[in-house]
């Protein structure tokens, strides 16, 4: 591996290199030890280091026993409906980043199951003789907002160390079953992940479970309507899978249109849209080139029409929470 590609997640340093390797089959080879890093198993996880030596099984042995969806939806290039889409979703472009404000309901990689993905329309986003714009974080399916995106490999590397290192802050807006008690708080409550790929959830650990992880939410009543309903700004001090979900379900204020985790009481019925109302309203982190980047989106469609029939209303409470 070349000096200049230290620090790379395996993972992404394999998508670099083999482009033609849909990202289930790429999950499979390093599930089943197929990938060797210096002759050893290596997880997706791992940051190469110069000088080490990356194996793979034959490309063309590979190919020909992936699926047969697989290998046509890698080889099918990109329409130009996706191409328009993906380049409508840009909120912030620069020189070393792009902010999308990623619908709901659309997937950001895909899998076995899932052909149409935000991952897949990147190529979209390329101007020409620049690198493919990179993922640096992720959002759920079905969580709306803040998505950030690296033009250049260096740019990668420090959106990545900086959401590593806790140097950003996230702020999400989500509506909540009943209203909270005390108004404004933090969950510490350790989650533990089970379920494969594609059937991901979390559960609060029991003491001494094998595998819990820290998580901690800061979360602030910002407005309700009567003791039903609540809209909450969301500080997540971890980065734990379906942490926010779990963590309100967890207190019982699950939140609305998460029957994953809040079951049937996450419905409340009436005009509300049994949809996910959890939005990535802010980013702000430190730039690759110095300075702070900060990013916002509006919510989505069923949001505001949501905060609409509510008579909730953006005020300064609810952005400043992501100040303190």
């Amino acid at each position: 591996m070349a000096e200049s590609e230290a620090g790379m997640r395996l993972d992404r340093w394999l998508q670099m290199h083999r482009p033609g390797l849909g990202y289930g089959r790429l999950q499979k080879l390093l599930r089943t030890g197929q990938v060797r890093v210096d002759g050893a198993r290596a997880k997706a996880a791992l940051r190469l280091a110069a000088g080490q030596r990356v194996r793979l099984p034959p490309m063309s042995s590979e190919r020909a026993h992936a699926p047969a969806r697989e290998r046509s939806a890698s080889a099918r290039p990109l329409e130009e409906a996706d191409r328009a889409f993906v380049r409508g979703l840009v909120i912030h472009r620069d020189r070393e980043v792009i902010a999308l404000d990623k619908p709901p309901g659309l997937p950001v990689q895909g899998g076995t199951r899932t052909e149409r993905h935000l991952d897949a329309m990147l190529d979209g986003l390329r101007e020409a003789g620049e690198e493919r714009p990179r993922l640096v974080h992720r959002l759920d399916r079905d969580t709306s907002g803040v998505l950030l995106l690296a033009r250049t490999r260096r740019a990668a590397q420090r959106l990545g160390r900086a959401l590593k290192a806790r140097s950003a802050a996230k702020l999400y807006w989500a509506l909540v079953v009943g209203v909270p008690r005390p108004s404004e708080g933090v969950i510490d409550a350790p989650l533990v992940k089970a379920g494969g790929k594609g059937e991901e959830r979390v559960h609060v650990a029991r003491t001494g479970e094998p595998g819990a992880k820290a998580a901690r939410t800061r979360y602030r009543v910002i407005a309700h309507a009567g003791q039903r309903l609540a809209w909450l700004a969301l500080q997540p001090e971890t980065g734990r899978t379906h942490q926010l979900r779990a963590h309100m379900a967890a207190i019982g204020h699950p939140i609305v249109g998460d029957g994953k985790y809040g079951g049937a009481s996450a419905h409340p019925g009436g005009e509300i849209a049994r949809r996910l109302h959890l939005h990535a309203r802010r980013i702000r982190l430190p730039h690759p080139s110095g300075g702070m980047l900060e990013v916002s989106a509006p919510l989505p469609e069923h949001m505001a029409r949501s905060w609409e029939l509510l008579g909730f209303e953006a005020d300064m409470a609810a952005e400043s929470f992501l100040e303190e």
